[in-house]
């Protein structure tokens, strides 16, 4: 197992192309800074265009010759997610790294505008229509990415059809391990599919271990500040929590299917690998029902 990763020795990556979506905080600003030194023109694909010009400021005050453009794009709604895919294919002929980053953590409950629980909506739901928009694009350009960002919760993940938009019940923490597993089972399938259809896309998953990003701006603050002391100690900063990320879009050994985390103690933070999830993210049987209903609900279908 590879558990080695130099981010300075990967060379330029000049003339490339890269969606971040949620590029204005936490792990998408990292992950846009890194591609931005890299040379890779970064589409900040965000929902707030205050927060999205702030986070650009910011890169080009590290990176004066950073090629950045910002296009909204609204997790919230499936009618954001496909203009702005047509927005962006207005202008883009080539789409080498999709970075379906950004994402949302136990809050309360609330439903999308295509009445998905909140969680599933963002975190997988608009992601996946997402990348089926962009699929004919990332497949022209040789050597694409598609990186699916999951979670370590995905391990107590189970994807319940009878309560996938909190239809019958909701918990907070239920829903948001159900999202992210159902980011590695996507991840899976999608790199089947693409395998299948011959594509020279490929498809991977990463997550961050524990990293001190705004994702728990939902948690108790009570709670939050009495595990202080306990938290700093078990994480690490959202630009060492963005490295796995980093690691699947531009490491020359990445395979389609490959999943990436930190190597530290239960994967909480440490450098960056090659990592194995739980055995039920790569159950095919469900990853194939999951795609179906997917389709179904997003009412969209997948062309290779």
């Amino acid at each position: 197992m590879k558990t080695t990763f130099d981010l300075e020795s990967i060379p330029t990556q000049k003339g490339r192309v890269a969606i971040v979506t949620g590029a204005n905080t936490g792990l998408g600003y990292e992950t846009a800074l890194e591609f931005a030194r890299k040379e890779i023109k970064v589409i900040l694909a965000c929902r707030n265009e205050k927060k999205a010009m702030d986070a650009k400021k910011r890169i080009e005050a590290v990176v004066p010759n950073a090629e950045l453009e910002f296009i909204p794009l609204d997790l919230m709604d499936l009618a954001s997610v496909r203009i702005f895919a047509g927005t962006f294919k207005k202008s883009y002929n080539r789409l080498d790294l999709l970075i379906n980053n950004a994402g949302i953590m136990i809050p309360p409950l609330q439903k999308t505008k295509d009445d998905f629980e909140s969680q599933m909506g963002v975190n997988y739901f608009s992601h996946f229509l997402l990348t089926g928009l962009l699929i004919d694009l990332l497949n022209a350009t040789e050597g694409s990415r598609i990186v699916s960002l999951s979670s370590k919760a995905h391990e107590t993940g189970v994807i319940d059809f009878d309560n996938l938009n909190a239809e019958k019940s909701y918990s907070k923490m239920v829903a948001y391990s159900q999202s992210k597993l159902a980011c590695i089972l996507f991840t899976q399938e999608l790199n089947r599919r693409l395998k299948a259809a011959h594509s020279g896309t490929i498809s991977v998953a990463a997550h961050p271990g524990v990293s001190r990003t705004d994702l728990g701006r939902h948690i108790p603050k009570l709670a939050y500040y009495l595990l202080m002391p306990i938290f700093l100690l078990i994480t690490h900063s959202s630009a060492k929590g963005a490295l796995p990320t980093i690691m699947a879009a531009l490491d020359k050994d990445v395979q389609g299917g490959d999943y990436f985390g930190p190597v530290g103690f239960k994967e909480m933070k440490g450098p960056p690998a090659k990592v194995k999830a739980k055995p039920r993210a790569y159950d095919a049987e469900i990853a194939v029902k999951l795609w179906e209903v997917s389709e179904e609900l997003t009412d969209f279908k997948f062309e290779f």
